[in-house]
């Protein structure tokens, strides 16, 4: 019974192969196609105002040399939050819930932002390896306490992302079975469990949008150190 908990975050195959490419990819065909007229119906009228609200909160913290950025954050924020709420529906994968995804998306990102710093201005992205006014002793340990804090960032992405919908996805699955096993011994305490349930089902769909913009929020604040 426990190990069957954890069968939902196995990655789906048929005939030997993954099929994790696929449900990542899948979310962004159900996105309508635009066109060349600008307004077609109310579902690309509300899909352009969220793709709006989207990019304005994430570009607000940069200034303009970051604002290139701007496609690539908005594709990832949208890509995260189809993944998460398309993964709360019942017998589906969510590939978010592997930590190797989230580190492939997160590292190389990450990794960009570091490299852009470290291009346009290595005094003051290596300048904050150092505070200002630090004590001659405590240099050597604060160099690399603050390199390894460096370095920790992409992890605590990937990991932040994993952990939060890995639990609200076990949490459900838990509830949803004592529902059904209480059922026919308990009714009254099955219907409050089943209440219960929809409210956490609730929170999860909160969560899920929430973690998707945490997650880039977090990538463009490192970037706007680096530029």
């Amino acid at each position: 019974m426990n190990l069957s908990f954890f069968d939902q975050f196995a990655s789906p195959c048929l005939l030997g192969i993954p099929l994790i490419l696929l449900a990542t990819l899948f979310p962004a065909l159900l996105l309508p196609t635009p066109n060349n007229r600008w307004i077609t119906n109310r579902l690309s009228t509300l899909q352009l105002w969220l793709l709006h609200l989207i990019t304005k909160q994430l570009v607000m913290p940069l200034n303009k040399t970051g604002h290139k950025w701007a496609l690539i954050l908005t594709s990832l924020m949208v890509l995260l939050l189809t993944i998460n709420l398309l993964g709360l529906l019942p017998y589906t994968f969510t590939p978010t819930t592997q930590l190797s995804m989230n580190m492939a998306l997160a590292f190389p990102l990450w990794l960009a932002t570091l490299l852009t710093g470290l291009r346009n201005q290595p005094s003051m992205s290596l300048g904050h390896l150092l505070p200002e006014g630090t004590p001659t002793l405590l240099v050597p340990a604060l160099i690399m306490i603050e390199t390894t804090s460096l370095l920790i960032r992409p992890l605590a992405l990937g990991v932040r992302l994993t952990a939060n919908l890995t639990a609200g996805h076990l949490l459900i699955q838990l509830i949803s079975t004592a529902t059904t096993v209480l059922l026919p011994i308990m009714p009254t305490v099955s219907i409050l469990t089943a209440l219960i349930l929809f409210l956490l089902t609730i929170l999860e769909v909160a969560v899920a949008m929430i973690q998707a913009y945490v997650f880039v929020l977090l990538l463009s604040l490192y970037l706007q150190e680096n530029i």
